[in-house]
C-alpha cells in the first residue's frame, strides 16, 4: 500500500501533507513554491510509493471556486499529467486555513509560529488528507 498525498495550493505557497504507508495518519511534509512542485514530488516518489494525490479545492461558502480555484485546477490537471500511473482526486478544502489556525491554537504553538504562513498551509494541507481519509472510510463501509 502506498502513500496518500494531499496539496492545499496557494499562489505562493502549497503546503503539502502526506500518509503512513498504511494510510492511517496523516502528517503535515512541507511547503514548496507552486513552480518547484512537480520537481518536489518525482523527487518524493523515487522513494516512496504514492497511491493517489488529492488537491484541495477552494471554494466559497456558495459552492462557488474561490479566487485559488483556477490555479487549484490547473495544478490538478499538470499532476495527472505528470504522474499519469498515480490517482488523483480533489476535496473541498474550505474553512481549512481556518481550522488549522484553532489546530494550531488548542495545539499550544506560540504566536510567532502561528504567524508562519508555511505552517498554517501545511496544516491546511494535513486537514484536507484527513478529511478525504475519512470521507473514503466511510464510503468503503
Amino acid at each position: 500500500m502506498g502513500r496518500i498525498i494531499a496539496l492545499d495550493y496557494g499562489t505562493k505557497r502549497v503546503g503539502i501533507a502526506t500518509t503512513d504507508p498504511s494510510q492511517i495518519i496523516a502528517t503535515g511534509l512541507d511547503t514548496v513554491h507552486p513552480n518547484a512542485l512537480v520537481a518536489y514530488l518525482k523527487t518524493y516518489m523515487l522513494t516512496e510509493t504514492v497511491d493517489c494525490i488529492v488537491v484541495g479545492e477552494p471554494k466559497r461558502l456558495n459552492n462557488e471556486p474561490s479566487q485559488a480555484g483556477p490555479g487549484a485546477d490547473i495544478l490538478a490537471a499538470t499532476i495527472r499529467k505528470q504522474f499519469p500511473d498515480v490517482k488523483v482526486d480533489r476535496m473541498d478544502e474550505r474553512f481549512t486555513s481556518k481550522m488549522a489556525f484553532s489546530a494550531m491554537i488548542e495545539g499550544g504553538l506560540k504566536k510567532k509560529a502561528r504567524a508562519d504562513k508555511a505552517t498554517i498551509d501545511k496544516v491546511s494541507a494535513t486537514i484536507i488528507l484527513q478529511s478525504y481519509m475519512e470521507q473514503m472510510n466511510s464510503l468503503n463501509r
